[in-house]
């Protein structure tokens, strides 16, 4: 509900939240032309929204729905050329403090098992 609701845009490009739970989350991108960069590969700022989005949701299931905590630091690597399909992401939540969250995401091609993106952030939670 918060992707569709309070995200718009995340709703807008076809993610979905698969799975939220204590510290992980996966959300899954449908895939469209639109996403595709010259080269036919998915483009890379669609690779960075998913990933982001991913981390947002490991926050709020680790916190609540603290919709104010906000991306600090965000790293991207990209490891290989993605096929035009789906896009499935695994956050996972590798360091909780007082007021910064550290997390992971790693990124696939729906049905593929090798990494096409890895990416790395850190979220500032609002003092309650």
């Amino acid at each position: 509900d918060i992707i569709k609701n309070d995200l718009p845009w995340a709703f807008d490009l076809g993610m979905h939240c698969k799975e939220i739970s204590n510290g992980t989350a996966t959300l899954e991108l449908r895939y469209t032309k639109k996403m595709l960069r010259p080269g036919g590969t998915i483009s890379g700022p669609t690779m960075m929204a998913l990933a982001d989005a991913t981390m947002y949701a490991v926050v709020l299931g680790a916190i609540g729905a603290v919709k104010l905590a906000v991306t600090t630091s965000f790293n991207i690597n990209f490891l290989s050329r993605p096929k035009a399909n789906n896009l499935e992401a695994h956050g996972l939540l590798l360091k909780q403090g007082k007021r910064l969250i550290v997390i992971e995401t790693k990124i696939f091609t729906v049905g593929v098992d090798h990494l096409v993106a890895h990416a790395t952030g850190t979220y500032s939670v609002p003092r309650r």
